[in-house]
């Protein structure tokens, strides 16, 4: 039985699951180690008008979050009274040091759960010096796209799985030397011996939910120390506004608990579920009565331009996916479209329920952990809503 006290401290245990007997180290960060109460002394200091305004952007892996804080003189009521600010883009891979400075354009403000009202976590747009938009600035083509397809009123929702290591990289609470039983009993599991860090998923969403981020659900997933969050729904852009600052707000908890939060979409090789973003999509036209039939139009659509969207699925143009979507592990081949009611299996799933009564929503299953919610929603709407056919894609890899 695993000790979470000793399992705090990073001493040695004795872990035994489905006869995989080992000795497991639970590598922990040093400084979540660090007495707690003795911030919390500075937390609780009052700070007059004055507040702290944290800018959070996505720096040029196109993967990794960034953030800084900056003080302002008055609580901002609405994203328009928060300033625009720079940083160094030489720092992040996003300029060379010769003109390394770059612009912050606060786009959607929340609540900060970390140094509580009246501060602010502010998710930002790049720009780069001469004002367009940074390559891994994907919000902008997005919301491009997004206000030309408004009256249909696209709907969103997007389930984050991610995985959670110990700082050295190996999953946490898994064996050192070894593995844990076979997948079956840890989906939606309940117990010490089937999952692993529910302290940082339920602070996680607690967090989220006081942040104003539109996060909908969370249950552990079929790999032991994998979880899923899910966010929506959310119209048009602010789908990709609200799931960032989710992966933002998962890997700040994680960062307390001396833990990391990894969305590679195959963590671990071999007989191991991988980490997906399954997307489910609707329009108003789907969502009435008789919208089986514009859901069965999308997926026809959809179905003429699978290569493109496996391109923008991952941040590496397919790369990552391929080692997920092997057809295998409630996946769909990476190479091959297909669709299918209640088939986990497929690339396009209609739920049962919307089959029985003939409107609702679909879901995309091939988006990987890692992929960029504004990249993901862009593709679906140019697909299904402007009708979008050439295959010309952003080189993912070159970023």
């Amino acid at each position: 039985m695993v000790n979470p006290q000793r399992n705090r401290h990073c001493h040695p245990i004795h872990l035994e699951l489905s006869g995989v007997t080992g000795s497991v180290t639970m590598s922990v960060s040093h400084s979540s180690k660090l007495n707690k109460s003795v911030r919390e002394q500075y937390m609780k200091l009052p700070q007059g008008d004055q507040v702290q305004v944290t800018y959070v952007w996505i720096d040029g892996t196109g993967e990794g979050v960034r953030c800084k804080t900056k003080t302002v003189d008055h609580e901002p009521k609405c994203i328009e009274d928060v300033p625009e600010w720079n940083f160094d883009g030489s720092s992040t891979y996003q300029a060379e040091g010769s003109n390394s400075d770059m612009y912050l354009v606060p786009v959607q403000m929340f609540r900060d759960p970390f140094c509580l009202d009246p501060n602010k976590l502010v998710m930002c747009e790049v720009l780069k010096y001469n004002r367009k938009p940074a390559e891994t600035n994907l919000r902008h083509s997005c919301n491009t796209a997004m206000e030309k397809v408004n009256d249909a009123h696209p709907w969103f929702g997007m389930e984050q799985e991610y995985t959670l290591l110990g700082i050295n990289g190996h999953p946490y609470g898994w064996p050192e030397n070894g593995f844990p039983g076979p997948q079956g009993p840890y989906y939606c599991g309940v117990g010490a011996d089937k999952v692993y860090g529910r302290d940082i998923v339920e602070s996680h969403y607690k967090a989220c939910l006081y942040a104003g981020v539109k996060i909908c659900g969370t249950n552990a997933e079929v790999m032991p120390s994998q979880w899923e969050f899910q966010v929506g729904p959310c119209e048009g852009i602010t789908m990709g506004d609200h799931l960032w600052m989710a992966r933002f707000i998962l890997h700040r908890v994680c960062e307390d608990f001396g833990v990391v939060a990894t969305l590679d979409p195959k963590p671990m090789t071999g007989n191991w579920n991988g980490a997906g973003c399954h997307t489910n999509y609707s329009t108003e036209a789907m969502r009435k009565a008789g919208g089986l039939k514009h859901i069965e139009d999308a997926i026809e659509k959809l179905s003429k331009r699978h290569n493109y969207h496996i391109c923008v699925y991952d941040p590496r143009g397919g790369k990552d996916n391929s080692r997920r979507l092997t057809g295998q592990h409630e996946t769909s081949s990476i190479h091959e479209f297909s669709a299918g009611v209640a088939n986990r299996g497929a690339s396009i799933r209609i739920p049962r329920q919307v089959g029985q009564e003939g409107f609702g929503y679909f879901e995309d299953r091939r988006p990987s952990a890692n992929c960029d919610p504004y990249a993901v929603t862009e593709a679906l709407v140019r697909t299904t809503l402007l009708n979008e056919t050439d295959s010309e894609t952003r080189d993912c890899s070159k970023n």
